[in-house]
């Protein structure tokens, strides 16, 4: 580097050994889906159980929103502008993951004939559905449905909303 002094060279190795020993947060990026009749828009992942939010892993340094634009054309072969974020929300560690920030950007309101082109493009998945917000409940783990109500109450108060899961939550 043209310029550096020895000074800047013992704080960049400072601040590097630092950055090394800091903590690196697993993120996820999901997107809050509805139809026209309002109803959401999950999936079914083959790699584990229940039913899903769409979305999935950011990648070393990708930007959450681009990961959430980036697993949707992946997955669905949908080519989406991901608008606003609706929640972010702090997972504990659990099994053999550590914590994780989970962001949930909203995905809009789908035409019925945008509706009508979503399609399973990648073997991680094994379905898709819009359905009802009861029937979303009930097939969606605890922790995520509590994220997605609080996703469906921040866009409808134009809001956005931060969140700590409690460990004791199910998941």
């Amino acid at each position: 580097m043209a310029g550096v002094t020895e000074d800047d060279a013992a704080r960049f190795a400072y601040l590097a050994e630092g950055n090394a020993k800091q903590a690196r947060k697993r993120v996820a990026a999901d997107v809050l889906i509805t139809d026209r009749a309002g109803r959401v828009l999950l999936v079914d992942p083959t790699y584990k159980e229940g039913w899903d939010i769409p979305g999935g892993m950011v990648e070393a340094n990708e930007k959450p929103r681009a990961a959430a634009e980036r697993e949707l054309r992946e997955e669905l072969g949908l080519t989406l502008t991901v608008g606003g974020l609706l929640l972010i929300e702090w997972v504990p560690p659990h099994g053999p993951w550590d914590d994780q920030l989970m962001f949930l950007f909203d995905g809009g309101t789908l035409d019925d004939a945008a509706v009508g082109d979503l399609r399973l493009t990648d073997d991680e998945l094994g379905g898709l559905k819009f359905v009802s917000l009861t029937e979303a409940k009930s097939l969606l783990k605890p922790r995520l449905w509590s994220q997605l109500d609080k996703a469906l109450t921040a866009r409808t108060s134009g809001g956005f909303a931060y969140a700590e899961l409690d460990p004791d939550v199910g998941r």
